[in-house]
């Protein structure tokens, strides 16, 4: 007797079909912002509304564009990271209605992978919450969000 061949197609079940609930919408920047401390980074509010925070020493940047960033398509969210002289940096985008947790998320794991130099340029990565100074000698790392009075000035444009 010669075998069934086998059904074309897929075969599946009720419950594999069900749809997916997805968190949609912009949600709260706050969720972002508040990753960045005043002592590290360096913010702007502009005067189209947009906010600009990027690192003291300037490699790294994050853009929020509420209404959309100038030139682009929907683009809500800028995240850059400069590079070296042998290694290149990176840059991703979120649009406008990308929630906001999930561009926390994408910065706090930008903001795990950085380290601090020490003064001989020797990178010194943070762990379990606090990084080396120098050997013998831990400093707390801090986390949190800028104080109101550095989040609230706005660029000034002459």
């Amino acid at each position: 007797m010669i075998p069934e061949p086998p059904s074309p197609g897929f075969s599946t079940t009720i419950e594999a079909l069900r749809l997916r609930k997805w968190q949609l919408g912009p949600g709260q920047p706050t969720l972002v912002m508040d990753q960045f401390c005043a002592d590290d980074f360096n913010l702007v509010v502009d005067d189209r509304a947009d906010v600009h925070v990027n690192s003291k020493d300037g490699s790294f940047y994050l853009g929020w564009f509420p209404s959309g960033r100038p030139g682009t398509d929907g683009e809500g969210w800028k995240i850059a990271v400069t590079g070296t002289a042998k290694v290149r940096g990176y840059q991703m985008s979120f649009d406008t209605e990308t929630p906001a947790d999930v561009v926390a998320a994408a910065v706090a794991r930008v903001l795990e992978t950085s380290s601090r130099c020490d003064s001989r340029g020797s990178s010194r990565r943070p762990s379990g919450g606090s990084a080396v100074a120098s050997p013998g000698r831990h400093v707390e790392t801090k986390t949190g969000h800028l104080p109101p009075k550095a989040a609230a000035k706005p660029a000034r444009h002459s």
